[in-house]
């Protein structure tokens, strides 16, 4: 949601990537009135960043790139040192740029903040801003009032201070323009391949090939480590058949939030529109307008006949077919001048012309729905479903550390935990350590971790409650493990026969391409092969033509003299390629839309480089003190 707050107003995008992470949100008062220094993950100057605050930072980063990357996600990847040091840049730099802001009495206003929240498209209905839409959204995200305005402050402050960065940066267009003619600058290419199938019946891998390669690429034949486990797992999807709700508790929840199940009144109307654009010339707009006047006279005429004449002269493509009809339609759906006309029409009514921003309207109200409150059946089981979600979420919140605690305390069985909770025992397939999604919670990287760590595996202890996801804990033992180990030579030699022999096959595809090379770059013809037709090969459309080893090769060959020539050698059978250069040509004019793309492009790129100097130059200014112990706690 918040998202959609940053994207109402005019924002640097690139540098605020570097410093505004998605995470939870927490009051200005958060960064006043935190005590304990000894639990605290950094000090910026004066103000604490807590292990509370870094956490949420590192979960909700987690579960942005969860949605962003979809089934390719590792979470692993958010277990690194560099994902962790990167979150916690983040809330350092944050600081910093909120500290400079304060002292440069940068804010926002109450009419700011007012009107950015009143703007968000899912807090709208019918157009306007809805006070209950706002509330829920902010309660589906755990959410407060007071502490989501508080962020939006401070994200707005950022925003201000970013562009008072970046709006003083300036873009050379005679700079723009040389990259651009770089860039559009076309080489006419054909091609000769030495394929290294051609050189299949010249290699003969011995023994001592293959063990050589063995020896230098062992760590290819290695099988991981793996286990098997059993788990248990705490969520709001395994409380929620637990919970059970009261018939007059759904109907005591109704009978307050009325509001949200108001539907507005819905009408439906036909038209016939003759288009005039907004910025056409009066005599155009005149032209249309009396075509209209004079079709508005036939359907008054002819009332019953609207659909036909709808069918032969409304110019829109998509109602006239349907006689015009619209279907019906709620206030804040249509543009305001035929909105306001079909709000004030009663049933059966024709209107007189009609002008708006597509032309001239005329319009039929066929029929009205009259809003109503969805009764209480109507609504019931979705009253139901919101409730017991409410209350597991409090029962997990609960439960969430005496489940912890269960599994530490009596760390030789999941058993009990089960049993406390209500719980299934889960067996898994077999695991490795690398993270992977098809295994559901357990393809989480620090859960394995946990696993394959000494107290799991030597100690056959329960790991510790792992959050795996918002509002999930994982806990799980080793029921089997499977050390590491080799594939032997022998097991593996079939394999080494395929691979040795397909390098050696490319060695001399390699050799026999770039003596035809130097051959040609004496000026002598080639000793075999057919050259293919050849094609204009440019910088911007060139990885689309040839892979990223040809188009360097192609773009880094002297011209000076023609035909030029360039080769570069390629994996998978395809072996050598030699490029024959023929021609070299400049565009005569810059297409203009690459030209403003380009520098948007730079021009950006040199904001972010100037942000990212002077956030450099805030950080000299500011002592930032890092709590090693506290951030290795948080990180556990």
């Amino acid at each position: 949601m918040f998202d959609a707050v940053r994207n109402n107003k005019r924002i640097v995008q690139g540098f605020l990537v570097l410093i505004t992470l998605p995470f939870a949100f927490w009051g200005v008062d958060s960064y006043v009135h935190n005590t304990g220094a000894g639990n605290d993950i950094a000090k910026v100057g004066s103000v604490k960043i807590t292990q509370q605050q870094y956490q949420e930072a590192w979960r909700d980063q987690q579960q942005r790139l969860r949605q962003m990357m979809g089934a390719s996600f590792d979470p692993a990847m958010m277990d690194s040192p560099e994902a962790k040091q990167a979150v916690l840049n983040s809330l350092i730099d944050r600081s910093i740029l909120l500290q400079e802001a304060g002292k440069n009495r940068l804010s926002a206003s109450d009419n700011m903040l007012r009107d950015i929240i009143a703007k968000i498209p899912a807090l709208q209905e019918n157009g306007q801003f809805s006070m209950a839409r706002y509330e829920a959204a902010l309660k589906a995200q755990g959410l407060t009032q007071a502490g989501f305005e508080a962020q939006m402050r401070q994200d707005i402050t950022l925003q201000q201070l970013a562009s008072a960065i970046s709006d003083t940066g300036m873009v050379s267009s005679s700079v723009v323009d040389a990259l651009l003619r770089i860039q559009s600058e076309e080489r006419l290419v054909s091609e000769l391949r030495i394929p290294a199938a051609q050189f299949a019946d010249k290699v003969k891998p011995t023994d001592g090939d293959l063990q050589k390669y063995y020896d230098q690429h062992k760590a290819a034949f290695k099988v991981p480590e793996e286990l098997r486990a059993e788990y248990i797992q705490l969520s709001l999807d395994t409380l929620l058949p637990q919970i059970s709700v009261k018939p007059e508790d759904v109907k005591s929840w109704y009978d307050s939030h009325k509001d949200r199940f108001q539907q507005p009144e819905e009408r439906r109307a036909s038209h016939i529109v003759i288009t005039a654009d907004a910025k056409a010339s009066p005599a155009d707009k005149a032209k249309a307008k009396a075509k209209a006047e004079a079709v508005l006279k036939e359907v008054q005429q002819n009332p019953g006949k609207f659909a036909d004449i709808a069918k032969r002269e409304s110019q829109d493509p998509g109602s006239a077919a349907k006689g015009g009809d619209l279907g019906f339609f709620a206030k804040g759906s249509m543009v305001k001048p035929f909105e306001d006309a079909v709000f004030s029409m009663k049933e059966g009514q024709l209107s007189g012309l009609v002008q708006s921003d597509y032309g001239y309207h005329i319009i039929k109200l066929t029929g009205i729905k009259a809003g109503k409150v969805a009764s209480l059946d109507e609504v019931k089981g979705q009253i139901e479903n919101e409730l017991k979600k409410q209350e597991a979420s409090r029962k997990f919140a609960e439960m969430a550390e005496a489940f912890s605690n269960t599994v530490y305390e009596q760390a030789d069985s999941l058993k009990p935990a089960a049993d406390k909770f209500k719980l299934t025992v889960q067996q898994s397939g077999w695991l490795t350590r690398q993270a992977n999604p098809a295994n559901g919670v357990l393809g989480n990287g620090k859960l394995l971790g946990a696993l394959f760590g000494d107290d799991a595996v030597k100690n056959k202890r329960n790991t510790d409650a792992v959050e795996v996801a918002p509002n999930t804990l994982v806990a799980a033992r080793v029921v089997e493990y499977k050390p590491a180990s080799m594939k032997t030579f022998e097991s593996v030699k079939p394999q080494l026969l395929q691979v040795v022999k397909a390098q050696q096959m490319a060695d001399l595809a390699k050799k026999a391409g770039e003596a035809q090379l130097a051959a040609l770059e004496k000026g002598e013809g080639a000793k075999s092969g057919t050259w293919t037709p050849a094609r204009a090969i440019s910088r911007l459309n060139g990885s689309q033509m040839v892979p990223p080893p040809a188009l360097q090769a192609i773009f880094k060959a002297k011209v000076a003299k023609l035909p030029a020539y360039a080769g570069a050698t390629f994996p998978n059978g395809v072996g050598y390629v030699i490029y024959r250069i023929e021609k070299v040509s400049q565009p005569e004019k810059l297409d203009e839309t690459k030209r403003q793309q380009l520098h948007q492009e730079y021009a950006n790129l040199s904001s972010q480089e100037d942000f990212g100097a002077y956030l450099s130059a805030l950080r000299s200014r500011y002592k930032v003190v890092i709590n090693k112990s506290a951030l290795d706690n948080a990180n556990r």
